[in-house]
């Protein structure tokens, strides 16, 4: 049985560091996850009003980011696709109700092969990439999770690639510290996490100390309940990492199993 995970997939240059946070994602998480049959990825970089399901056989690498080292822009990751489980996929969502369309054509974003290729350098691994629909509310969120969580029975890794606090703007690149408001909206959200506490977490918008300065857009934040869903079979949650970045980057890994 796979557990499900949220990983923060930070800067695009988080494949390049040496920092506490990207050795947690090479050399400890592989170590204690093995290698699932595929992975199944809702990357926050790919918005749609309706569930996409990538099912491309070999999809590209898109490099979704400007201004960055030109090293960042020859990465590939060749990783294979895997067109019958994103059929699987489709049809378990559609099954619960929710709308789900293939996708063969998309390219794998920055908040997807920056987490494989943490994790899986080598690239064995199937990928199936998974939008996200900012309209949706919280609860339906979950539940996208919670349809797909009888694939973590037969193989499959499911993680939500996003991140808890993701404001561009409040970045300081020369922090050494973090933030006291970024913090504490984490402290919040960990806590409802580690108890359950589903209508806290669904209301954290309203109810969350610095809910609006953390969250301005909500598509970092989507991955997160989605892959919390795909754990409701047993509804222990567990942080792995936190750490931060730039003063207020959230650098986090939960795991649900």
């Amino acid at each position: 049985m796979m557990p499900s995970l949220f990983i923060t997939h930070g800067a695009p240059s988080l494949v390049l560091e040496q920092s506490e946070y990207a050795r947690f994602l090479r050399d400890v998480l592989p170590m204690e996850l093995g290698r699932p049959r595929a992975v199944v990825l809702f990357t926050a970089h790919w918005e749609a009003t309706e569930q996409q399901v990538g099912s491309g056989l070999r999809p590209a690498t898109m490099h979704d980011f400007y201004g960055w080292p030109e090293e960042l822009y020859q990465i590939t990751y060749p990783a294979s696709g895997d067109p019958d489980g994103a059929i699987v996929i489709r049809d378990l969502l559609r099954e619960s109700g929710i709308r789900a369309e293939m996708d063969d054509a998309r390219a794998l974003d920055h908040g997807t092969w920056v987490v494989m290729s943490m994790l899986y350098p080598d690239a064995s691994i199937p990928v199936i990439q998974m939008s996200v629909n900012p309209h949706l509310s919280n609860a339906d969120q979950y539940q996208i999770g919670r349809a797909l969580a009888v694939l973590k029975s037969v193989g499959y890794l499911i993680i939500g690639s996003g991140a808890t606090v993701h404001n561009l703007r409040a970045l300081d690149w020369d922090a050494g510290s973090v933030e006291s408001w970024t913090a504490e909206f984490d402290a919040w959200v960990g806590e409802r996490l580690l108890s359950w506490n589903l209508e806290e977490l669904f209301a954290y918008e309203e109810l969350a100390p610095h809910a609006k300065r953390a969250v301005p857009r909500n598509e970092h934040f989507i991955p997160l309940l989605i892959a919390m869903g795909a754990g409701d079979d047993r509804r222990k949650a567990e942080c792995l990492h936190q750490t931060y970045q730039y003063g207020t980057l959230s650098l986090s890994c939960w795991q649900f199993a």
